[in-house]
């Protein structure tokens, strides 16, 4: 697995650069390959955005360049960030049909769906798709001529900790304060912090510590599903502008809010596992499995 460190390389600080280069190196052969399909193209260079941007921050307490990369591929992802959006907004329909189309007159929905591909192929066919990924690619690019000079302040579990204790904390905060909102905006800042430390829980694989990889399965899940409650959110106002008629848009409308309440309840249940222990013993937890990954190797 590319997306993983090795106790068995020199230090961590090769470990971070191979990491990075291989996402990045794949990102931008993702953005060059003659005739791809565009939308497989930009999701694959923003995933690898994603995960490069997790490493970064697992990295963040001793890596002095964290604050410019990290802002450099935020940045980078931006470039695309529409075309993505919409292709995720005709994945949400399907989903929501796969559940409950045996119950529904699927043909009464037909318009959304049409239109949301509409929307999604003007995109594509847009004059500036093109001048598009390629400004992606080239500030990637920028970030790959620098990787080889990443160097880190600290070595072992201590050039983690800061960053494996942060990220696990801030997702703690934020599953507390969405189930106490159930705010669209908080659960979103959740996912987010949840798909961070699943990235942490990947990068540790190696260290085949059966706790780590229970972690990294459930934190995969929170994030899907995490995911889909997101996605039914922005799917909202599309309904409401949807020439469907008034009986159609209620129904969808029902449909939707009855998804994001049985999603609800599945993420705080897998959250509540997920987060119980308080940071420190958590950190304690991990930093036990990778000495004794280190040592083994």
């Amino acid at each position: 697995m590319s997306y993983t460190l090795k106790a068995s390389e020199p230090d961590l600080a090769q470990g971070l650069r191979r990491v990075a280069a291989d996402q990045l190196d794949r990102a931008l052969a993702s953005l060059g390959a003659e005739g791809a399909d565009p939308h497989e193209a930009v999701h694959d260079a923003r995933k690898r955005c994603k995960k490069l941007r997790g490493l970064l921050r697992l990295f963040r307490g001793a890596l002095p360049d964290y604050d410019t990369e990290n802002a450099a591929l935020r940045d980078a992802a931006r470039h695309l960030s529409d075309l993505r959006d919409k292709t995720a907004m005709i994945e949400c329909y399907d989903r929501l049909m796969d559940r409950y189309g045996e119950t529904l007159n699927r043909s009464a929905f037909g318009p959304l769906r049409a239109g949301m591909t509409r929307d999604r192929n003007a995109a594509t066919e847009a004059g500036d798709l093109s001048d598009r990924m390629t400004a992606m690619a080239e500030a990637l690019r920028l970030v790959r001529g620098r990787v080889d000079g990443w160097e880190l302040t600290d070595e072992g579990f201590p050039a983690i900790r800061k960053g494996l204790l942060k990220t696990y904390g801030r997702a703690r905060d934020a599953m507390a304060e969405a189930q106490a909102t159930r705010d669209p905006e908080l659960m979103h800042e959740w996912r987010k912090r949840v798909k961070y430390h699943w990235y942490h829980m990947r990068l540790l694989s190696d260290a085949q510590s059966e706790p780590l990889a229970a972690r990294e399965t459930a934190a995969d899940q929170l994030s899907d599903l995490l995911g889909e409650h997101h996605d039914l959110v922005e799917l909202a106002p599309r309904l409401e502008a949807a020439p469907l008629g008034d009986t159609p848009t209620r129904v969808l409308r029902g449909i939707a809010r009855e998804e994001m309440a049985r999603l609800e309840e599945e993420v705080f249940a897998i959250g509540h596992s997920l987060f119980a222990r308080k940071p420190k013993k958590f950190g304690k937890d991990v930093e036990e499995a990778v000495t004794t990954w280190y040592a083994a190797a």
